[in-house]
């Protein structure tokens, strides 16, 4: 049997550019605004002059800061995949998106859609689990397609910036719970209290704590949650979907980790990685990349 890796690729949008890339930096354009950060995968040479890189207004610097032009505003709005989200510069050189899963969102969104006409025969709106739902842009994509949506994670911080895209986008009136927990164990008390889902999505960090301390390591603990979401989720389920980044896994090994979906529900998992292509300002984009992804099932 053949596998073949794919890759999703965002591409330039109104309010989203990749500009360059290269020498261990990116450049990108958030709305009005550019900004310059470390990016370990730019392993090639930049390809616009230094003077185009000298006139970002944000430039993340050594020691978690960020040198920002006056005038620059630590937070701003920007529109995405039909979302609205704000962006601000954090210490971790994040600035609270990543464009790079806009294939992602568009790919949930005709599943969900989709479903739609079976909402009666499956006793609703479908319901979607995000876990470790970080500033909410699969929460959001989902709730844009009609889903209810039940959004989970570790950082107060994230979740109150979560809401207020959610407020952004006009959808702080959909059907969602913003729930502040450590994933593994809201899996596991829905488990016990016979919760099921009609999709998960999950995006794990390499290493973390939950709100009260809980130690998370990919390594150890990825596939139990795995285990034990297999446990919530509806029969047949819509979807699974995981995202990874600098955990140093391929995305064969997530795809490894998807197959016992297959096994119960049939159909087939999709893997491989998530890229951001550069504003054609060349004779061809060069696509640089963000992450790893596995899901099923396939449309």
């Amino acid at each position: 049997m053949t596998r073949q890796t794919e890759i999703l690729i965002a591409r330039a949008s109104a309010d989203y550019a990749l500009l360059d890339s290269g020498e261990g930096e990116k450049l990108e354009r958030f709305g009005p605004y550019t900004i310059s950060r470390p990016d370990p995968q730019a392993l090639w040479r930049k390809k616009l002059p230094a003077g185009e890189w000298k006139k970002a207004d944000g430039r993340f610097a050594q020691k978690g800061s960020w040198s920002l032009k006056k005038g620059m505003p630590m937070r701003w709005p920007i529109a995405l995949g039909g979302l609205k989200f704000y962006i601000k510069p954090t210490p971790f050189k994040h600035v609270g998106l990543f464009p790079e899963q806009l294939p992602n969102w568009e790919w949930m969104r005709k599943i969900i859609e989709r479903a739609a006409g079976d909402d009666a025969k499956r006793g609703g709106r479908c319901e979607i689990l995000n876990l470790f739902g970080y500033t909410g842009g699969a929460s959001l994509a989902a709730l844009s397609a009609g889903a209810r949506v039940v959004h989970v994670d570790g950082s107060k911080t994230a979740i109150s910036w979560a809401r207020d895209n959610a407020e952004l986008s006009g959808l702080a009136d959909k059907p969602i719970r913003w729930i502040l927990d450590d994933a593994r164990a809201l899996v596991r008390r829905e488990a016990k209290r016979s919760r099921a889902y009609d999709a998960i999505i999950m995006d794990p960090p390499a290493f973390g704590h939950g709100p009260k301390g809980e130690l998370w390591k990919i390594e150890e603990h990825l596939v139990p949650l795995i285990d034990d979401c297999l446990k919530i989720l509806k029969k047949p389920p819509l979807f699974f979907l995981v995202n990874g980044y600098a955990a140093g896994y391929s995305a064969l090994a997530y795809e490894n980790v998807l197959q016992p979906l297959a096994g119960l529900f049939g159909g087939k998992t999709e893997f491989g990685e998530l890229a951001i292509e550069e504003q054609a300002l060349h004779a061809s984009g060069r696509l640089l990349p963000c992450g790893i992804f596995a899901r099923w099932p396939s449309l």
